[in-house]
């Protein structure tokens, strides 16, 4: 049975394991524990004590912007990734928000689909903001949803 808490300190090593595998170029530990320490809403997914996916969530008024959202190659196809998503559309909603923004690199289609099925609208478009491994820069889609 998947449980969803608050992502401590003591997530961050099965957090990261999952992190450098997911992403080409993957937020550093210190990313994490920056957003721990600065009020970001983290949460981990774990079904047996083991971290299936996390989500990084930076609270605005009125409005969130989710930072990273990742599912364990292992969980993947399995509706996780929805069912975490719903739960940070949630809890913003429950804090104030009024609407939830985030960034997706524009080659990544499993998570444009995923967000598109969640409601999320391609609004905008940021030009070589991600930094690909092998040099050069690769464009995100900047996408809202009314929560």
């Amino acid at each position: 049975m998947i449980e969803f808490s608050a992502m401590t300190s003591e997530h961050l090593d099965a957090v990261f394991d999952i992190e450098i595998v997911s992403h080409p170029t993957p937020w550093t530990r210190g990313n994490f524990t920056d957003s721990l320490e600065g009020g970001h809403v983290a949460i981990v997914a774990q079904e047996e004590g083991a971290v299936l996916a996390y989500a990084v969530l930076m609270p605005l008024p009125d409005e969130a912007e989710l930072l990273n959202i990742t599912v364990a190659p292992e969980a993947r196809g399995s509706g996780l990734g929805r069912k975490l998503l719903d739960l940070v559309c949630s809890d913003a909603k429950g804090q104030g928000a009024q609407r939830m923004f985030l960034e997706v690199r524009a080659s990544n289609t499993p998570a444009r689909t995923l967000y598109a099925h969640s409601g999320f609208a391609e609004v905008g478009l940021r030009r070589a903001y991600y930094a690909l491994p092998e040099g050069g820069r690769e464009d995100a889609i900047l996408m809202a949803k009314d929560l």
